[in-house]
């Protein structure tokens, strides 16, 4: 679950254990500090200040994602909005093949703050999700963003970092300073007695110029 308050923290995988794969991070440092306010709805309630962005409303917004695609490690997943859930945690798609983009927050294509897709890295029946491919990423990878009426826009991955989960820093999320996009899955160890996995790995990548 994403906390809308105090410190953030996401489980984005299921409740069984995985298979998947564990790799080490290649970038020891992915946050840059906090540069500007964020606003998140608050726990508990629903979210009414912020309506998901459309191509075209409002005005001058960037179209929001359909599609992301990093061809080296195989992820092609559809990307659908998603927002907060009844205990203002950020939702995230049941279906293991989509990402879910966080609509309350920067958009894909916007020239300023911070763009979040999640994902699942397996499903309840063992398979693996479509964002198990992120810890396959290396620095310099591509990663194209296909967007609804609007042209895709491009990104080149810069760091990879594991955290705990309770310790994903609210500027994953920030709505002002460079322009970025966060990728964001579970990973291990996994613990059911706990709630499932235990750690978030995290994967930023910077716009490519001339895009979007």
């Amino acid at each position: 679950m994403l906390a809308a308050s105090g410190s953030v923290a996401l489980a984005v995988g299921a409740t069984f254990q995985s298979s998947g794969p564990d790799a080490p991070d290649f970038h020891a440092r992915t946050y840059p500090a906090e540069s500007g306010p964020w606003a998140e709805p608050t726990p508990g309630t629903a979210p009414h200040s912020d309506t998901p962005a459309r191509a075209g409303n409002p005005p001058g917004r960037p179209a929001p994602p359909q599609r992301i695609e990093i061809t080296r490690v195989g992820l092609n997943a559809p990307v659908v909005p998603v927002g907060v859930d009844q205990k203002g945690g950020a939702e995230v798609p049941a279906d293991p093949g989509a990402a879910g983009w966080y609509r309350f927050g920067t958009a894909p294509g916007e020239t300023s703050g911070s763009a979040v897709l999640m994902g699942h890295v397996d499903s309840r029946s063992g398979d693996l999700g479509e964002f198990a491919a992120l810890f396959d990423v290396r620095a310099g990878d591509s990663v194209l963003v296909r967007r609804h009426g609007a042209p895709p826009v491009a990104y080149r991955i810069t760091a990879r970092v594991t955290v705990d989960k309770g310790d994903l820093p609210a500027s994953t999320f920030a709505r002002s300073g460079p322009a970025v996009i966060r990728l964001i899955t579970c990973a291990s160890p996994y613990d059911p007695d706990r709630g499932g996995y235990l750690r978030n790995l995290v994967v930023t990548a910077v716009p490519v110029p001339g895009t979007g």
